[in-house]
């Protein structure tokens, strides 16, 4: 029964903002990003109602991928299913990235969603899946699958190159290249190792076990079909509407621009992360803590190979200025965010290299993600948190002969 709620909640979750927007009901017009301040609801009613039909929808989303695990070849479900999984994500990033390149203002926020779901994604979702493992097997140690490896392996490939981007401060095509290379080589070696069956959960497993196999691929394509129109439709609206609050709210005596890039980064991914979130939880309350850590952490890798990736091909189609070196332009905040970004998932692979993590190293990793946000007016906290993360690699990856070998075992890129 709580799996047709489930189910029925996330189909009408988007209607909430559909039915308003297409029918102009409570509007002057529709809410596009140059008249959205005319809307009825107000900027704040747009991002919650935008926000509410982006969660539904990626809900559904996740639910339909799980059914076409089923029908699809391995290399298809790897590249594929990975750019769908992420696609609420992709829709965020994408709009903003595309605006940058028609308008220069947006250019400090065109990297705001993708850190903050990379360092979300790590700082709640990998630890949450350790403290419900505690708390449901009293185990203060979560043991990962050996086939982790291949994942942490490019993921470290993935983080040692982007700690030049903040460096070098901007984003272009060639960054483009060697992201998604860095992810087909990843599909090519995790196609010859032999994957773990994974179970389904929730309502997946409710339609998988009552509707027959013709019954399950009209599912599959009409909750796909359905969540991708949501978020297509709901994608600008939420991003612009976050961006104009970001604007007028009074937070910590924050210029504007600082309030814009904090919705962006935080609230978007909150909202696009949860579905993923939850599976994982259920994975954890069925015993199988390991499946959902492995889940996350490839998540993990796709974000930061295709979503990184795919930024600047999106601006220099807006833009027009397709120079393999140069590219987008990153401004202060966007580099320091990037800077953090990379010394988190540095931090965390140096954490799973042994493939056992540990209660009181998910601890360190929330209290680390959630510093900079709580001390966001002190000036230079990213830089510090960067500088703690890097001597917590020293610390964790390196303290013993041991350490080192695991750490220097995951370059080999391996299962």
């Amino acid at each position: 029964m709580l799996h047709i709620v489930w189910l029925i909640a996330a189909l009408l979750g988007p209607l909430v903002w559909l039915v308003p927007l297409l029918t102009e009901t409570g509007t002057t017009g529709h809410c596009h990003a140059d008249q959205f301040l005319h809307c009825a609801i107000g900027p704040g009613g747009q991002s919650l109602l935008t926000g509410f039909a982006i969660v539904s929808a990626a809900f559904l989303l996740s639910w339909a991928t799980e059914l076409a695990e089923e029908f699809v070849p391995p290399a298809f479900a790897l590249i594929v299913l990975a750019l769908i999984s992420v696609l609420p994500e992709y829709a965020v990033d994408m709009h903003i990235t595309w605006q940058a390149g028609q308008d220069p203002s947006y250019r400090a926020l065109a990297v705001a969603n993708m850190t903050g779901a990379n360092r979300v994604l790590i700082g709640l979702g990998w630890t949450m899946v350790v403290f419900a493992h505690f708390f449901r097997s009293g185990e203060r140690t979560l043991e990962a699958a050996p086939a982790q490896r291949l994942e942490l392996g490019f993921l470290l490939l993935a983080t040692i190159y982007s700690l030049i981007l903040p460096i070098r401060g901007h984003l272009s095509i060639m960054d483009s290249i060697v992201f998604i290379a860095i992810f087909g080589f990843y599909v090519a070696r995790a196609l010859k190792t032999e994957s773990e069956e994974h179970p389904l959960v929730g309502p997946a497993a409710w339609i998988h076990d009552r509707v027959g196999r013709a019954g399950r691929i009209a599912v599959i394509f009409v909750l796909g079909s359905y969540a991708c129109w949501a978020i297509w439709l709901s994608a600008e609206p939420f991003a612009e509407g976050l961006i104009y609050l970001g604007g007028e709210m009074e937070l910590f005596g924050m210029d504007a621009d600082a309030k814009k890039f904090l919705l962006i980064q935080l609230v978007a991914p909150l909202a696009s992360e949860s579905p993923e979130f939850i599976v994982a939880l259920l994975f954890v309350f069925r015993h199988r803590a390991t499946t959902a850590l492995g889940a996350l952490v490839s998540s993990k890798v796709n974000q930061w190979t295709l979503l990184v990736g795919a930024i600047p091909i999106v601006y220099a189609m807006s833009s027009g200025d397709w120079n393999l070196m140069t590219g987008m332009e990153l401004e202060e905040i966007p580099r320091r965010e990037l800077l953090l970004t990379s010394a988190q998932s540095l931090f965390a692979i140096a954490v799973l290299s042994d493939l056992r993590f540990q209660v009181k190293e998910a601890v360190a990793l929330v209290i680390l993600f959630a510093g900079p946000w709580i001390l966001i007016d002190v000036p230079g906290v990213d830089y510090w948190f960067s500088a703690i993360y890097f001597v917590g690699v020293l610390v964790v990856g390196f303290r013993s002969p041991q350490r080192r070998r695991h750490f220097a075992r995951l370059l080999r890129l391996r299962g």
